[in-house]
């Protein structure tokens, strides 16, 4: 964490030629201080210090008398978690009083990734300006990771070249979803130059995550990537199956497959309220599944093992179970509260581009928030050093 003091605050206020300093009078343009944020984060001239947002002060760095809330602050907090800037920063708020007046900090640490982007573009700050990188820029950033720091899902996949990947799947449906418009149709780059710029391939091997994403057969590289839905004629796993599905393919296919087996599997139940009025409901509302299905799919453990995420469909419950405990910072005490940290923080980016996730850290909160309103029972959680698991009960 960092932390300046009054005098170094002081300094950066004062410092209008800075590269690490950011003031803004209000946190009304959010746009700006996105774009801030992602060029901090890049951290271009390789600083390694953090960046700081200043909210609260003119440009010359004179008070604007800007009062801080706890909602202004609640409000800057989620510009790490709301997808806009991918992969999501490290950010440090608070706020802080000076000579007598409020200023809220938003701290940026540099990324561990880079290039990070804004809505698909990579921002710079030179001296006080930030702008859009150029080629050679960005170049520069993704050559600055170490793959031997990178999580699983980031590294190279050993024995895998870019022709294991489905490069006209990436073209024509990922590309478009991850780089603007007007950047990607102004690029001079080559393919595997973008890809490396997405963090799919380090060199000329495609990452771990891209395979999941983007392989001709993932579970060549990736054993564990895919899932085993089972739907059983009772309430134990030794009674009949009346279905079982083996879902493997790119990690969007998968997603949708299983979209499809939850919407058929739901049973609906229809009363009569009144003379006319016919009320339905689900026994397990379909929010509830997608959201806890893909968060098994992002936060599960891929490496090491070749057991697949499984959905098991039983006349009294459902289960989902997926390989990996609690990860970082999440542990049993504040889960689902909206703390958060990634496993896979590229299959988190992934699923976030592909339309699979809103946010980084809403999928509990909305899975929970539809079974209360479905009138379900609140979800059972388990956790083990291996393994997370939920069990979900129909509504009555």
């Amino acid at each position: 964490m960092t932390k300046f003091s009054d005098d170094e605050l002081r300094a950066l206020l004062a410092d209008l030629e800075s590269d690490l300093v950011e003031r803004k009078r209000s946190a009304a343009d959010r746009s700006k201080i996105r774009r801030n944020i992602c060029a901090f984060a890049n951290d271009l001239h390789g600083r390694g210090r953090p960046g700081v947002v200043i909210v609260g002060a003119e440009d010359d760095g004179t008070p604007a008398g800007l009062r801080v809330d706890d909602r202004l602050l609640r409000e800057l907090a989620d510009l790490r978690d709301d997808g806009r800037i991918l992969p999501r920063p490290s950010l440090q708020i608070e706020k802080r009083s000076l000579d007598g007046h409020d200023l809220a900090l938003v701290i940026v640490h540099p990324a561990t990734q880079p290039p990070l982007r804004y809505e698909g573009r990579v921002f710079v700050k030179v001296g006080p300006t930030v702008r859009l990188a150029s080629p050679e820029e960005e170049q520069r950033l993704a050559e600055r990771r170490r793959s031997r720091d990178l999580p699983f899902d980031s590294r190279p996949a050993e024995g895998a070249s870019l022709d294991d990947l489905d490069l006209d799947h990436v073209r024509s449906h990922y590309l478009p979803q991850a780089i603007a418009i007007d950047v990607l149709e102004g690029n001079r780059r080559s393919l595997p130059q973008q890809l490396r710029s997405l963090r799919l391939a380090i060199g000329d091997q495609p990452t771990h995550g891209a395979i999941i994403a983007f392989g001709k057969d993932p579970r060549a590289f990736v054993p564990g990537a895919w899932v085993q839905f089972v739907r059983f004629d009772g309430k134990a796993v030794t009674d009949p199956i009346s279905s079982r599905h083996e879902l493997g393919g790119r990690l969007g296919d998968i997603a949708g497959k299983l979209d499809e087996l939850l919407s058929i599997n739901i049973a609906t139940a229809t009363t009569v309220a009144g003379s006319r009025q016919e009320l339905r409901r689900p026994d397990y509302p379909l929010e509830a599944l997608r959201q806890l299905t893909r968060n098994a799919l992002i936060h599960r453990s891929y490496e090491g093992t070749h057991a697949p995420v499984r959905v098991y469909w039983y006349s009294d419950r459902v289960e989902i179970q997926n390989p990996g405990g609690l990860y970082g910072q999440v542990t049993n005490a504040n889960f689902g509260s909206g703390v958060t940290d990634y496993r896979n923080p590229l299959i988190a980016e992934l699923m976030v581009n592909l339309g699979y996730a809103q946010r980084f850290g809403l999928g509990i909160p909305l899975a929970l928030e539809a079974l209360s309103a479905n009138g379900n029972p609140p979800p059972e959680f388990r956790f083990e050093p291996t393994l997370s698991a939920v069990r979900l009960s129909p509504a009555p």
